[in-house]
C-alpha cells in the first residue's frame, strides 16, 4: 500500500471518480453543500462510457426484483426526472413503455411482470393485443397483449448528463478531464481502527480528500480492489449493440420491450426524443473494458429480435450502428433465477475509512442515477459528515438556443442578434455555427468533435457528419486558438488531420 504523502495540490473534502450519469448526478446534488469537491474523468469529456451508448429509457421499475436496491433506486429515481428536466433543461418525455407478448405462450409472462410491478409500487396495466395494435400500428400482428407502464419514458442521456455536470461546475465543483485514477493515498495509522483514505494519485498529480466516491463504471471494481474493498467483487463488461433508424424513413411513437429472458431484458425497439428509432441491445459478456466494436453476429441477433416486435422495419433505413458496455457484476442477485438482475452496490466500504462504492450500476442505472446520488449523500450523513446547504446554490442550468426548435420569428430574432446562428453547419440536423461556438465556450468546454456532437446532435443524421466535419474542425481550431492538426474526434490521439497538403516539405 502507498504510504501517506503530502499531495501537491489543494485539499478537497470529496473526490468523485467517473463522469458518467451517476458521477454527474452525484456531483450536481453534492454541489448544494459547502464542500470542496474534485471530480475526475479519465477521458477528454464527460458522458463517454456506458452513459454514451444505451437505450435512453427511463424505466418504470416493474422489472426489478422487489426488495432489491435496484427496485428501490429505480422507482425513487423515476419520480425525480420531471423536476430534473425542468431545472436542467434537457429533453425528457414520460411517454410510457410496453412489454409486448408475441403469441399466446408469452402472455403468462405479462402477469409475472405485473405482479412484480405491483410489489414495487409501480402502476402497470395489461392490455389486449387489439389495444396494443391500436396504440402502436407498427407492432407485430402476432401480439397477444402487452404490459403498459405509464411512468416509463425516454430522455436524452447525453443532454441529462452534460446538463447535470454543467450545473455542478457552475455551483463550484472542480472538474478535471483527462485525469486518470492510479491509486489511493493512505493516512498514517496513528492508532486508527481501520486504514483511512487521505486522497488519490492520478496521472495529473496527487489530490487529498476525506472521501472518495467511486462512480467509475466498468472500472469500479479496480478502485475497490486498490482500496482492499470487496476482493471477490468483479465487473464483467456486457456489450450491447444497436441500430439507429433514419427518422425521415421510419418513425414510431412507442417504447417496445420483448418479454424478458433469464439473461436479458431483451432487444427493444424504441422511439427517442430526437425522433429516430433505435433497435437493441443484445447482451454479450466480454473481458475487454474498452471494446465497443459492433459485430456481425451481434447485429444479426438484434435485427432478428427487432423484427419479432416490428416486422416492417427495413434495413434500408439504417443510418448508424453503435455499441456500449454495461458494468455487469457478480454482486449477489436478489433472485438467482434471473441472471441480469444482479443488484447494485451502494455502500460505504466496510474495510476502509473514506470510500463510497457505487458499483455494478447497469440497467436501470440511468433511471436510478439521481436516486443513487441522494443515497450517497445519505451515506455521508450517516457517517457523521455535517452537510451545510449553500445559500448561493442554484438548481437551474439555463438552456442555450437550439435553432431547429425555434419558430421562424424566433430564428430571425436570434440571427439578427448573433449572425453566426444563421450559418447552418450540419444540414441533416440543422445545427448552426452559433450553437457550436456556444458549446465550445460553455461551462464545460466542448473541445472535440464528439463533445460538440453530444451537446448539439450534430453529425447524427443521414450523412453521419460527412458534410459538417471539415467546417467543425475549422471552427474548433479558430475558437480554441489551436492548429487544425491538433483538433480531434474524441481526444486521446484521435486527430482528424495528419499533415498539410499544400507547401508540405
Amino acid at each position: 500500500m502507498q504510504a501517506a504523502v503530502s499531495p501537491g495540490h489543494r485539499d478537497y473534502d470529496v473526490i468523485i471518480v467517473g463522469a458518467g450519469v451517476v458521477g454527474a448526478m452525484v456531483a450536481r446534488f453534492l454541489s448544494r453543500f459547502a464542500l470542496d469537491i474534485l471530480w475526475i474523468e479519465k477521458e477528454a469529456d464527460v458522458c463517454t462510457g456506458a452513459t454514451s451508448a444505451n437505450s435512453a429509457v427511463i424505466h418504470g421499475g416493474y422489472d426489478a426484483v422487489p426488495g432489491s436496491l435496484k427496485a428501490e433506486m429505480n422507482v425513487r429515481g423515476n419520480a425525480m426526472w420531471d423536476r430534473l428536466a425542468q431545472e436542467l433543461h434537457f429533453s425528457f418525455d414520460r411517454c410510457g413503455t410496453y412489454v409486448v407478448a408475441v403469441g399466446v405462450e408469452e402472455r403468462q409472462a405479462l402477469e409475472e411482470q405485473a405482479a412484480r410491478g405491483q410489489a414495487n409500487g409501480v402502476p402497470v396495466e395489461i392490455i389486449s393485443g387489439d389495444e396494443m395494435r391500436r396504440r402502436e400500428p407498427f407492432v407485430t400482428p402476432e401480439t397477444s397483449g402487452a404490459l403498459y407502464c405509464p411512468t416509463g419514458g425516454i430522455c436524452d442521456p447525453w443532454g441529462a448528463t452534460i446538463a447535470a455536470a454543467e450545473n455542478a461546475v457552475t455551483n463550484g465543483v472542480t472538474l478535471r478531464r483527462n485525469t486518470r485514477f492510479e491509486d489511493f493515498i493512505w493516512a498514517e495509522v496513528n492508532g486508527r481502527s481501520k486504514r483511512t483514505i487521505a486522497g488519490i494519485r492520478t496521472n495529473q498529480g496527487d489530490f487529498a480528500a476525506r472521501w472518495v466516491i467511486n462512480a467509475a463504471g466498468v472500472h469500479a471494481d479496480t478502485l475497490m480492489h486498490r482500496a482492499g474493498s470487496r476482493p471477490g467483487f468483479k465487473i464483467t463488461p456486457r456489450r450491447g449493440e444497436y441500430y439507429v433508424i433514419d427518422r425521415n424513413q421510419f418513425q414510431m411513437d412507442s417504447v417496445l420491450f420483448p418479454v424478458p429472458t433469464k439473461v436479458s431484458k431483451g432487444i427493444l425497439v424504441t422511439n427517442t426524443v430526437h425522433g429516430n428509432t433505435i433497435v437493441g441491445p443484445n447482451a454479450e459478456e466480454i473481458e475487454d473494458r474498452e471494446d465497443t466494436a459492433v459485430t456481425a453476429p451481434g447485429m444479426h441477433e438484434i435485427w432478428d429480435g427487432a423484427q419479432k416486435l416490428v416486422p416492417s422495419l427495413s434495413q434500408r433505413a439504417i443510418i448508424a450502428l453503435f455499441a456500449g458496455l454495461r458494468p455487469g457484476s457478480n454482486a449477489p442477485s436478489p433472485n438467482p433465477a434471473v441472471a441480469y438482475n444482479k443488484d447494485f452496490v451502494i455502500e460505504i466500504a466496510p474495510e476502509v475509512q473514506g470510500l463510497i462504492n457505487l458499483a455494478g450500476i447497469e440497467s436501470p442505472g440511468l433511471t436510478a442515477a439521481p436516486a443513487i446520488a441522494e443515497r450517497a449523500i445519505e451515506l455521508l450523513r450517516e457517517a457523521g459528515e455535517v452537510l451545510t446547504e449553500k445559500a448561493t446554490w442554484n438548481p437551474e442550468r439555463p438552456a442555450r438556443p437550439v435553432f431547429r426548435h425555434l419558430s421562424r420569428a424566433e430564428q430571425a430574432d436570434l440571427v439578427a442578434r448573433e449572425p453566426s446562428y444563421g450559418r447552418v453547419i450540419c444540414r441533416c440536423e440543422m445545427v448552426t455555427e452559433g450553437e457550436i461556438v456556444a458549446e465550445i465556450h460553455a461551462p464545460i468546454p466542448a473541445d472535440t468533435y464528439d463533445a460538440i456532437k453530444r451537446r448539439t446532435w450534430l453529425g447524427t443524421g443521414r450523412c453521419q457528419g460527412a458534410f459538417d466535419m471539415p467546417r467543425v474542425v475549422e471552427i474548433l481550431a479558430r475558437e480554441l486558438g489551436c492548429d487544425p492538426l491538433t483538433v480531434s474526434k474524441k481526444g486521446n490521439s484521435s486527430e482528424f488531420l495528419v499533415r498539410k497538403t499544400k507547401n508540405a516539405g
